[in-house]
């Protein structure tokens, strides 16, 4: 629904009158929508979109064209674009009825052409994207695209998506050294890099868990340098070989991200730490 203003004026007597202002309203005859069925992303994630025209018009709408921007923005005098359309994963539907897939460009911009919205009927467009490397990933960043459809007076349509708020966990094991004899002292060393925007705190309960063969006596257990006492901070026995961290001892920085000033990509560097066991085989 949009409004729209009108002023009238008098004139006599080298007089002028103004009217009062008149307000009226055009009732929109096709509507658009556009959303995400996840809001929050991480860098390579595969969002969905789902497009819905709604035509309350009397006339069919015919050969439309559809098209999605992908988020672009400029950087640098570029354009960049943080989502990348996933080949024929398109889905076509009119009044509820799948139909065959439209013709479409993958861009960017992505458009889809031949769409057909009956008189007082819809159609809805479901889609794969892909999170690019141009995808900023940071606490307070997002992802803003917009769809436009052909046609006069026919709105426009956004939806905007956020970096999920959560530390991303991996873990490497090494051991050294190689080849170890039977008796000699050896050194496991776990590497944890979070690679997401927030770091891993005691209330994640983060927690390593690894069972020792051959198992290891006399161990030695640091994180990040600082000695870990049993009972305290982990529990291990000598007869199973299974060593547990309590919950929460384990925490990880968040991540820094930093964007190429020249290419724009986003690179990732993740938060480390690390925890190192020392025993005898």
């Amino acid at each position: 629904m949009a409004q729209f203003t009108n002023q009238a004026q008098l004139t006599y007597n080298n007089e002028v009158v103004n009217s009062n202002v008149a307000v009226g309203e055009v009732l929109e005859t096709v509507a658009v929508s556009k959303t995400a069925i996840t809001e929050t992303y991480t860098q390579g994630d595969t969002v969905v979109y789902v497009i819905s025209i709604v035509n309350s018009g009397g006339t069919a709408l015919q050969n439309v064209t559809v098209s999605d921007d992908l988020g672009a923005y400029t950087f640098g005098g570029n354009t960049l674009y943080p989502l990348a359309y996933t080949a024929n994963s398109v889905r076509y539907y009119v009044n509820g009825i799948l139909q065959p897939a439209p013709a479409e460009n993958p861009g960017p911009p992505l458009t889809f052409t031949g769409i057909s919205i009956p008189a007082n009927g819809n159609a809805t467009l479901v889609y794969e994207t892909t999170v690019t490397q141009f995808a900023p990933l940071g606490v307070g960043d997002s992802v803003t695209n917009t769809v436009t459809v052909s046609g006069e007076n026919i709105p426009t349509a956004q939806e905007t998506i956020t970096p999920e708020q959560a530390p991303d966990l991996t873990i490497t094991k090494s051991i050294d050294p190689i080849p170890v004899n039977d008796g000699d002292r050896v050194t496991y060393t776990f590497v944890i890099q979070n690679y997401g925007n927030t770091p891993a705190v005691a209330s994640d309960n983060a927690s390593v868990t690894d069972t020792f063969n051959p198992v290891l006596t006399g161990i030695t257990v640091a994180f990040n340098g600082t000695a870990w006492t049993l009972g305290t901070e982990y529990t291990y026995s000598e007869v199973t070989g299974v060593f547990v961290t309590d919950p929460g001892q384990i925490t990880v920085p968040a991540a820094t991200y930093t964007q190429n000033p020249v290419t724009g990509e986003w690179t990732v560097v993740p938060g480390v730490s690390t925890l190192v066991v020392t025993g005898t085989i």
